[in-house]
């Protein structure tokens, strides 16, 4: 490399969006989600504990643990998680065999060095706001010293900080106690004590999830608001006071898509409240005079409608929003804050593309053929135009270029891609492809030198990469591409610049000289509540058990085998090297016969051994089933008095899936008899 700066591991060791950085000097080598890995959605990493994404980061860069330089993790230290979080304890990392040095973070500290030093800017203020980040206890003197009501047992929600590439002060802090989470009641509305939360809490009620902020958003323009900010919270003197207001109304546990209208509202109103609050705290750090420039982060950040009022009305001369602005950010700062210890410089470049993950060849992608059933390699002259003539004849696509994303955003990396001009291209991709509820809108991809021409946005000054910004469409051009058009006719836009993205933006303009429209809908490979797709093997995978037309790969097109509509038409066969039929209830095994609600097995990932807890009945039912002469079809058909009537064939299709993907099942186009396990 011609990079020999330190090697510096960061850990993102959160609760959720676990994630990996690895640096050699100011340059990001490879960082990645664990879920992408895990296949598990938000999956958490401790910092002393083995992961998947350590041992895939080092293995990309051809290092060992003993060449890194230093360690740096960013967890949320609670007193009963202190041994977990533990970085000399992670066996993976040798950490005292190796002597190599570590060091521990805050929670919003990693969330705002990343942000600042991925922003490439020299100086900024730089605003973290999330749900909960570390409690004042674990807080350095410095960050202690600007909390505004200091109590060890209360967690940091607002930050503010000044950064420079050789300093960092930190402004101001808001806490408060989340004593609300510790058993949380899930039969009402949660009561909240932060703006992260005052989301969550609506997406729980709303959705039974307490994770799907971006629902929550999508669904406000089709409501009202009826509650006013006031009804969430009161602001004196800069600092939050959360009310229960709200939480009292909703003393129940209906969830959509019952109470349509009133969660429309619902949903609404949390969206005008967070929306007057970030423009209230954004005025009162640009009234603090720390600098003209500002960078964001947190999970707060991800809420593109909000940011793009940031964007236009917070007076500040250059505004960078982190794309990774969760918890997974929080890894690339852990790594940065290393660089700045070990050479007193915080200095990174302006991101450009968030597809930090490891890129695969084209012979790994042949491998994955080999052993994917079902699939082939379809007949094209050009790759790229044949794509761009599929969309233009209506098919949907799996896209896979480059390396993965990191952030939550697919960017032309790991896609699903359409044409924006069907009219019922945003009801088909919802109900038959992503599988998930119709009021969600898609992205447009746009090509960065026509936005202007397609969007109410400021010619001279305007780019959207990380698909952060939700703009209005130019009046008569909204008509022509009715998928990528929300009910307040805005797009959440991306805008595709040629030297960030050249094969995709390459695609979008074979498309464009067909059709005349400069843009793409642009979604994420994968389905409702799965992560998006790492490798070409999750990608083939998936075009199995996705209604996609095919998967466009750098060299090739791969379509379906004749006769192969999904999954269920190949042969399922057991592979787990063990499947214990038990209910694990204080040490006692019970016989098959008396457990219906729990399989466990162990099986080897890539990157390193995982143990999966498969419950349900169903998953029973269907793994007793398996004995590798008959396809997956005819076992649904056995079980189909027992699966929902309207969606049951898309539900046994899931749990195929979760069956393999946990290692417990393998597909073939041919019988495999004596591979059951009864």
């Amino acid at each position: 490399m011609a990079n020999h700066g330190p090697w510096i591991l960061g850990i993102g060791a959160s609760f959720h969006n676990g994630a990996v950085c690895l640096l050699r000097g100011n340059e990001v080598v490879v960082a990645i989600q664990e879920e992408r890995l895990s296949r598990r959605k938000r999956e958490a990493i401790a910092a002393g504990m083995p992961c998947l994404s350590i041992p895939y980061c080092l293995d990309f860069a051809g290092i060992q643990p003993g060449d890194l330089d230093l360690v740096v993790s960013c967890p949320i230290l609670l007193p009963w998680n202190l041994v977990e979080q533990d970085v000399g304890l992670n066996p993976l990392l040798r950490i005292h065999a190796h002597g190599t040095p570590v060091l521990t973070i805050p929670h919003h500290l990693g969330h705002a060095i990343g942000a600042f030093a991925t922003s490439g800017m020299t100086d900024a203020a730089v605003l973290v706001i999330d749900g909960s980040g570390s409690f004042f206890q674990y807080l350095p003197e410095n960050e202690r010293g600007v909390a505004l009501r200091p109590s060890d047992t209360a967690g940091e929600h607002i930050s503010t900080y000044h950064i420079t590439e050789h300093s960092v002060r930190p402004l101001e802090k808001q806490l408060s106690q989340f004593d609300y989470l510790l058993q949380p009641d899930f039969s009402r509305m949660l009561p909240f004590a932060s703006l992260g939360h005052m989301f969550s809490s609506t997406a729980a009620q709303i959705f039974g999830n307490y994770f799907d902020a971006g629902k929550v958003m999508g669904l406000a323009p089709h409501g009202s608001p009826n509650f006013p900010p006031s009804a969430f919270y009161n602001v004196k003197d800069g600092e939050f006071e959360f009310l229960d207001h709200v939480p009292e109304r909703f003393q129940h546990a209906d969830r959509w898509p019952l109470r349509q209208n009133e969660y429309a509202n619902l949903a609404a109103s949390v969206q005008r409240a967070l929306e007057e609050a970030l423009l209230s705290i954004v005025s009162r750090l640009r009234d603090h005079g720390a600098s003209p420039r500002l960078c964001y982060a947190g999970g707060v950040a991800l809420n593109s409608v909000a940011n793009e009022r940031i964007m236009r009305e917070s007076g500040y001369q250059d505004v960078f929003i982190m794309p990774a602005a969760e918890d997974s950010g929080t890894a690339i700062g852990a790594a940065y804050y290393g660089l700045w210890h070990l050479t007193g410089s915080l200095r990174g470049h302006r991101q450009v593309s968030d597809a930090m993950g490891r890129s695969y060849a084209s012979d790994q992608v042949s491998i994955a053929l080999e052993k994917v059933p079902g699939v082939r390699t379809a007949k094209s002259m050009d790759v790229l135009e044949e794509a761009a003539a599929r969309l233009d004849a209506g098919q949907i696509l799996g896209w896979f270029d480059g390396g993965s994303e990191f952030g939550p955003r697919a960017l032309g990396s790991r896609s699903i891609l359409c044409d924006p001009r069907r009219i019922d291209g945003k009801t088909v991709l919802n109900a038959r492809v992503k599988h998930r509820e119709s009021f969600r809108p898609f992205a447009p991809a746009v090509l960065l030198e026509h936005a202007a021409s397609w969007f109410k946005v400021d010619p001279n000054n305007f780019e959207s990469p990380f698909m952060l910004r939700v703009c209005e469409f130019v009046d008569d051009k909204s008509l022509l591409v009715p998928s990528v058009v929300h009910v307040d006719r805005t797009g959440r836009v991306q805008t595709v610049d040629a030297s960030a993205h050249p094969r995709f933006h390459q695609l979008i303009t074979c498309f464009f000289d067909l059709t005349g429209v400069p843009m793409i809908l642009n979604t994420s490979f994968n389905v409702m509540g799965e992560p998006i797709v790492e490798n070409p093997s999750d990608a083939l995978w998936s075009l199995l058990i996705m209604d996609l037309d095919c998967c466009v790969f750098p060299d090739r097109i791969v379509a379906r085998d004749p006769g192969v509509s999904s999954l269920l038409d190949l042969y399922p066969f057991i592979v787990a090297p063990r499947v214990c039929l038990e209910i694990p209830v204080e040490g006692q095994c019970l016989q098959p016969e008396a457990c219906a609600n729990w399989v466990g097995v162990l099986h080897d990932e890539r990157y390193g051994a995982r143990r999966s807890d498969e419950n349900g009945a169903v998953d029973l039912a269907l793994l007793r089933l398996i004995d590798g002469r008959q396809t997956g079809r005819a076992i649904y058909c056995l079980l189909r008095e027992n699966l929902s009537r309207t969606n049951g064939e898309k539900e046994i299709l899931f749990r195929f899936a979760d069956l393999r993907r946990r290692g417990i099942v393998m597909f073939s186009p041919e019988p495999r008899p004596g591979t059951g396990i009864l």
